[in-house]
């Protein structure tokens, strides 16, 4: 790759051709829980733009431009009243649909203000994540995926925040290969003490430990086979001659990945770009089986990230925690139990955006080859005011479930076999899934 594909590739900002392509997308802006609260509004910068995003006094959610069309002052610093969003410079009011309701200091009889409208966007609320579309035209369908289908009991969402190019942070989740090295874990622990925690409990159909698996099995057979929303990817670790590993994995177009948490729990995560060289990532948490303890599960997390920037307490400007003495006896990298704090680490060391042409791809890099193709092949058509994948209607989008991902033990030597039932009986015995399976 060349420093102009890499270019291409990887800046989003207005006018970019990745970034005009990104912005006919979906994109989580922030998690439900920030408007929670006496003041719910929150400024917002998503690919170099910057918004205020609030809900107003009847709980309408409204994105606007940061700057007001008057005078060009911050509205994130407005009040919240009477049915919008007043800017606290000269009280001009705006609703959720970037409407001028009023401007005080115009003569009375004045319809000036109804032919002011501040910029707005679509925006929705998803299993605790508010999405908006800040790009042209009609925003594409949300699929039927199950972490959207999924009721509100059954699904937990958080974020953090990366200090590099969106590009690489998403394409660590495209390498099935990493997770025996940069997650290695020298001891396993007592897998029922694993609720909510990544990569700390047993494959499905065994006892054996995650960790156990990735340490000791380190050379997969990753195979990639084209979806209708991106692509999947099966890792298969050879345990014996009668059982092996299976991990089912999903890439979802333009910049999502779909990955087995556990055997009751999934997570579809995104990679948000703020900028050229900072990222959020967003991930919905969906439980198969019981309800998800979100009280559980925040307060893990609130030990490992600061709010409000959702920033990891491990983090460049303390050496991720590294130890010598963890990396010798407890972790391969020595930067605790925590993976994503593992993964940040490996991102962000690559630069705030990496220089791909100083790579050399291997075998294992496969689902990070097909990714930047199709990504290409995209912001061509994108730029030829072509389609692009995903950028569907209702009817498509209904079309598309799940999708399966699987991490368990097939003792038959018939892995595609193994992962379709396992996720079929995993289905059957949901509630919310089963109805979903006999419709």
């Amino acid at each position: 790759m060349n420093s102009e594909q890499n270019d291409l590739i990887t800046r989003v900002g207005p006018g970019t051709p990745a970034g005009r392509l990104l912005r006919r997308y979906w994109q989580p802006v922030a998690l439900v829980e920030e408007l929670n609260g006496p003041r719910p509004l929150k400024p917002v910068e998503l690919m170099g733009q910057h918004f205020v995003l609030f809900r107003d006094e009847s709980g309408r959610l409204g994105l606007l431009d940061r700057d007001c069309p008057h005078r060009g002052a911050d509205l994130a610093f407005g009040r919240l009243e009477n049915g919008g969003l007043r800017c606290a410079f000269h009280g001009w009011l705006f609703d959720a649909t970037g409407q001028c309701l009023e401007m005080p200091a115009e003569p009375a009889k004045s319809t000036f203000c109804t032919r002011v409208r501040q910029k707005a966007y679509p925006v929705v609320e998803k299993s605790g994540v508010i999405f908006a579309c800040i790009g042209e035209g009609t925003p594409p369908a949300f699929p039927d995926f199950d972490c959207f289908v999924a009721p509100d009991t059954h699904t937990f969402a958080f974020k953090g925040l990366f200090e590099c190019n969106w590009l690489q942070a998403l394409e660590v989740g495209m390498d099935p290969a990493h997770a025996s090295y940069l997650h290695r874990f020298f001891e396993d622990e007592d897998t029922s003490g694993s609720y909510g925690k990544q990569f700390r409990g047993a494959s499905a159909d065994s006892d054996m430990p995650i960790t156990r698996v990735l340490r000791e099995f380190d050379r997969p057979d990753i195979g990639v086979a084209p979806t209708d929303f991106g692509f999947r990817l099966t890792a298969l670790r050879r345990l014996s001659e009668s059982s092996t590993h299976v991990r089912v994995t999903n890439v979802v177009f333009p910049q999502a990945f779909v990955i087995p948490m556990s055997a009751e729990m999934t997570i579809s995560q995104w990679h948000v770009p703020v900028d050229d060289t900072h990222c959020y990532w967003y991930a919905i948490f969906t439980s198969f089986t019981g309800p998800v303890n979100k009280e559980q599960m925040r307060d893990q997390r609130l030990e490992l990230y600061e709010l409000p920037g959702y920033t990891s307490r491990k983090n460049k400007r303390n050496h991720y925690g590294f130890s010598v003495d963890e990396q010798l006896t407890q972790t391969y990298t020595g930067m605790g139990n925590d993976i994503n704090v593992h993964d940040q680490w490996a991102v962000e060391s690559q630069g705030p955006i990496q220089d791909r042409t100083r790579e050399h791809l291997g075998s294992t890099d496969k689902g990070i080859i097909a990714y930047r193709r199709m990504l290409l092949r995209a912001i061509e058509s994108s730029q030829a005011g072509e389609g692009a994948p995903m950028l569907i209607d209702a009817a498509q989008a209904a079309a598309l479930t799940g999708p399966p991902s699987i991490d368990g033990i097939d003792t038959a030597n018939a892995p595609d076999a193994y992962w379709q039932a396992a996720d079929r009986e995993r289905r059957r015995q949901s509630d919310w899934a089963s109805k979903r399976l006999a419709d």
